[in-house]
C-alpha cells in the first residue's frame, strides 16, 4: 500500500463524511493510508480538519444518544404492511409501537447519573477503608461422606 504524506484540503470534507459513519482517528489513518499519529499531526497542522472530525463525531453521537434515547422509553412509528389479495395487492397503513428496552433504560441512567445507577455498588457505602470480607468453602465429595442417604 502507497503511503500518502501530504495533506490535501479536500481531506475535510472527506474526513466529515467519514466521523459521521462512526470511524475512529485509527480507522482514519487507514482510509487515508497514514499512521493515526499522522492524523494527529494534521488536526495540529490544519484547523478546519480538526473541525471536520469533531462536527462529524459530534452529529455521529447525537444519532446514537436520540436513538438510544428513544429505545429506552419507547416509541412509535407509522408504517405499511404489503398484502396480496385477489392477485391485486394492497398497502394497509398502521402504527408499529416499540416498547420501552430495560437494557437501554439501564445503559443510559448508568452513563447519565453513575453515582446513582452504577453496575457494581460499592456495598461499605463508599467506604473504601473497611478491610475485605473472607469467605471460605469447604467442599466434600458425597460419595465418601460418612452417615449419608446409603448408610455409607
Amino acid at each position: 500500500m502507497a503511503r500518502r504524506t501530504g495533506y490535501k484540503p479536500e481531506y475535510a470534507d472527506q474526513v466529515e463524511k467519514l466521523c459521521k459513519l462512526g470511524l475512529t482517528d485509527k480507522e482514519l489513518g487507514e482510509f487515508f493510508e497514514v499512521t493515526e499519529q499522522t492524523i494527529n499531526n494534521w488536526k495540529k497542522k490544519h484547523p478546519e480538519f480538526f473541525e471536520s472530525i469533531k462536527k462529524g463525531k459530534t452529529l455521529a453521537d447525537a444519532n446514537v444518544v436520540e436513538s438510544l434515547y428513544r429505545r429506552a422509553c419507547g416509541y412509535s412509528h407509522e408504517a405499511v404492511k404489503i398484502m396480496q389479495y385477489e392477485g391485486s395487492p394492497v398497502v394497509e397503513p398502521f402504527t408499529e409501537h416499540y416498547p420501552p428496552d430495560t437494557t437501554a433504560c439501564l445503559a443510559w441512567l448508568h452513563n447519565r447519573q453513575r453515582d446513582k445507577w452504577q453496575r457494581n455498588p460499592d456495598p461499605a457505602g463508599g467506604d473504601a477503608d473497611l478491610p475485605p470480607t473472607k469467605i471460605v468453602f469447604e467442599v466434600q465429595d458425597a460419595r465418601t461422606r460418612k452417615g449419608g442417604e446409603d448408610g455409607a
